[in-house]
């Protein structure tokens, strides 16, 4: 007997919405990369890595020096983080 089985399709902007105001990523950035996703910061040597946090969406919401910092946001501001390698 074979089964079909229908799966979901999500459009970007449904899978970009998935865990909004609950979840958040930390990941290693580069001082360019700050540059670019936190236009107001200030301007980081282009080599230097630090930790950000982002919202669901990938909107930036925080740098630390170190991953127990970006932690620390996330927790503070009641999101589930998760790390991207």
């Amino acid at each position: 007997m074979r089964h079909e089985t229908s799966i979901p399709v999500m459009t970007a902007e449904e899978l970009a919405s998935l865990g909004a105001g609950k979840i958040a990523y930390m990941r290693k950035i580069s001082g360019k990369e700050i540059a670019e996703a936190f236009p107001n910061s200030m301007e980081i040597a282009p080599e230097v890595l630090v930790w950000a946090l982002f919202a669901a969406d990938g909107t930036p919401l925080a740098l630390a020096d170190d991953a127990g910092g970006a932690l620390s946001m996330a927790f503070t501001n009641d999101l589930v983080p998760v790390a991207i390698h």
